[in-house]
């Protein structure tokens, strides 16, 4: 049976209890599915708490991510890959899939490379960053996964990845997940977020996009649509849906049967 990889995103709102069951249930009935997490208002939060709060840097592509140091990986590795994955795989348990969580650093799961330098846009100006600890996933340990999935497991993968020199690296989920789907040519790869998928006038969700053809994603009127960290979920389903990825469908993760009713076709559809 083909593989069905799901991106939960990090957002507010998110019900992770709804989509739990829904992998669950789907599980249970044979269906192999991979799962990708993010955490990024909780890890918000409790950086806050912890006096480090988070900064983030906008990228001349327009793209934002985290400035990471190694006080920042440290709090992103204890939300993540603890608070965050276990809390998914308690209620993965509690709905009857044996799930099995791992960062992209166990078994040197999820590797890539450590960027030098990053370059980020600050008051109109094109700057560098030194120092970061984030990076790009190149590799996935398939033969690991392999395992997993034919033993009956159901995968719950978070970052950070490792670099080639064993170094943790702050990585983006959803480039995770889509090359995930790539590697496994996926039946489909669900983006569930805290919106119902691409809106044409963000923020009103009764503008939302049905489906968007991949010939024209990058088209600019399409492009539009994806502000702020949206975008590297676009750019996610141009690299899926053209490494051979049946669909990629962005849909909302706040309802009852998410996953299920992205695959119904709610939401944004990119075939």
């Amino acid at each position: 049976m083909a593989v069905i990889v799901v991106k939960v995103g990090g957002a507010e709102g998110i019900d992770y209890e709804a989509v739990a069951e829904d992998a669950a249930s789907l599980w249970r009935e044979g269906q192999r599915l991979i799962l990708v997490h993010g955490g990024s208002s909780e890890t918000n939060r409790i950086a806050e708490a912890l006096g480090h709060p988070p900064r983030f840097l906008t990228h001349p592509g327009g793209q934002v991510s985290r400035l990471t140091d190694r006080k920042t990986l440290e709090i992103f590795e204890m939300v993540y890959c603890g608070l965050v994955n276990k809390r998914l795989v308690e209620h993965l348990q509690r709905f009857g899939a044996n799930a099995v969580g791992l960062s992209g650093l166990d078994g040197r799961l999820l590797e890539g490379r450590r960027k030098t330098a990053v370059k980020y846009v600050e008051d109109g100006k094109v700057k560098i960053h030194r120092g970061d600890y984030t990076g790009t996933v190149e590799r996935v340990n398939k033969a690991l996964l392999d395992l997993l999935l034919s033993a009956g497991y159901l995968p719950v993968l978070t970052p950070p990845a490792i670099s080639y020199e064993s170094e943790a690296i702050n990585t983006d989920g959803d480039s995770i997940a889509a090359l995930l789907a790539v590697t496994y040519g996926a039946e489909a790869l669900v983006f569930l977020s805290n919106v119902p998928g691409l809106l044409a006038r963000y923020p009103d969700e009764g503008s939302l996009v049905r489906e968007i053809p991949i010939a024209r994603l990058e088209d600019p009127e399409y492009l539009a649509l994806a502000q702020g960290r949206m975008k590297r979920k676009v750019m996610g389903a141009v690299e899926a849906v053209r490494g051979g990825v049946g669909r990629v469908v962005f849909a909302d993760g706040r309802v009852k049967t998410p996953i299920r009713r992205a695959l119904s076709g709610e939401g944004t559809v990119v075939r």
